[in-house]
């Protein structure tokens, strides 16, 4: 695969562009909800309206656009797209390279907080033998990175893309990945395709579907599946499917991005429905600009549609063979028991996490990290 050569790389918002984003928060049409509309319809209006008051009124970007520069940012055309990435190197002798990989609606921010436990462990409070070089991509298409212009970018593809990126360009001849949601799935294609270069993986959401005949004591299990397809598929159905009509609404009003995203960080988290008392206005707001600013919506969510028409992605990919390791946390959107996992990971470590859901770098990032050490300790 063709790569070229990082160039530095610093996200720099034009203020044509916040100066656009004010205007339009100012003049969005809001529906009128019921007298008792909560949660269970969707995006909450009132919720959302009061956090996008805020968006205009009160959140500073500047200022996380300088906290967000201070990481070494990088841009690296790779198969014709220009990948970003942030590339901290880790302390001490002989660090371990990690790919660390986001999914939708995330972005490489989830990360922010796990950067340098993991790179540095010495200065937070772990041991020193524990560090990363640390490698984390933008999918592609997602935040300040290029946009794929042509089909076919799924899971294999991008694969391909970040294996080429850590071997080819960045010289690492064996390195770790982590992951959830999509990082998840980039995560096992890289370990059922590379096995030769992916000392392990690390997932913090891991897909198994049921057997075709599940045990009496995985009813629980096939029901909560069952409730989810059921229940909260409908984003991914539209977006493998349909993805620009949806986008397009997306794309030109903030508002309708922020209650599209939002809800699912209040339904995917440990929130228990306090969703900024978990994340904080300013990280909801922050995730949101990576697709707002770059004008990403969509372009990042194309990724269902494209990974939906790549079977060897997924379904087609093989069992995963490296070691693999498992962070559970309790209200992640995907529990498969550890029975169904064992037929497609080859499963080294499995933790059941005692809090945490879907963000688990950002909503427990102590418990992560310390997870992602214990797991590749042996590995190194």
């Amino acid at each position: 695969m063709d790569a070229g050569t990082p160039r530095p790389y610093r996200i720099a918002v034009p203020d044509s562009v916040l100066a656009d984003l004010g205007e339009r928060l100012a003049h969005t049409r809001w529906p009128e909800p019921i007298s008792d509309g909560e949660w269970d319809y969707g995006a909450k209006v009132e919720a959302i309206r009061e956090l996008c008051e805020y968006w205009r009124e009160g959140y500073d970007w500047r200022r996380h656009e300088a906290e967000l520069n201070r990481i070494p940012g990088f841009l690296c055309e790779v198969d014709g797209v220009d990948l970003h990435f942030w590339h901290v190197r880790g302390s001490g002798r002989s660090p371990l390279p990690l790919l660390l990989v986001h999914g939708w609606p995330g972005s490489i921010y989830e990360f922010l907080h796990v950067l340098r436990p993991l790179s540095d462990p010495a200065a937070h409070g772990g041991d020193p033998s524990d560090a990363f070089d640390l490698v984390v991509p933008a999918l592609p298409g997602f935040g300040f990175g290029g946009k794929p212009r042509q089909r076919g970018w799924g899971i294999s593809r991008i694969a391909e893309a970040f294996d080429t990126l850590m071997s080819s360009v960045l010289g690492y001849r064996r390195y770790g990945v982590q992951g959830g949601d999509w990082g998840s799935i980039v995560a096992a294609k890289l370990g059922a395709t590379y096995p030769e270069r992916v000392a392990g993986i690390h997932l913090n959401m891991l897909v198994a579907p049921p057997p075709a005949q599940p045990a009496p004591e995985d009813s629980a299990a096939v029901e909560r599946d069952r409730i989810w397809r059921a229940q909260e598929a409908a984003y991914s159905h539209v977006q493998r499917t349909k993805p620009d009509s949806l986008t397009v609404a997306q794309s030109d009003s903030p508002a309708g991005l922020a209650a599209w995203i939002i809800e699912k960080f209040r339904t995917w988290s440990d929130s228990d429905g306090d969703v900024e008392g978990v994340f904080g206005r300013d990280a909801l707001l922050t995730n949101l600009m990576f697709y707002w600013a770059p004008g990403s919506v969509a372009s990042a969510a194309r990724i269902y549609y494209e990974s939906a028409r790549d079977p060897a992605g997924l379904a087609d990919r093989g069992r995963v063979e490296v070691p693999v390791g498992y962070a559970a946390f309790p209200h992640d959107i995907f529990r498969p028991p550890r029975s169904w996992a064992q037929e497609h990971y080859a499963i080294a470590r499995w933790t059941e996490m005692p809090r945490g859901g879907h963000f688990a770098a950002l909503e427990e990032p102590d418990l992560l990290v310390d997870d992602v050490r214990a797991f590749f300790a042996p590995l190194r």
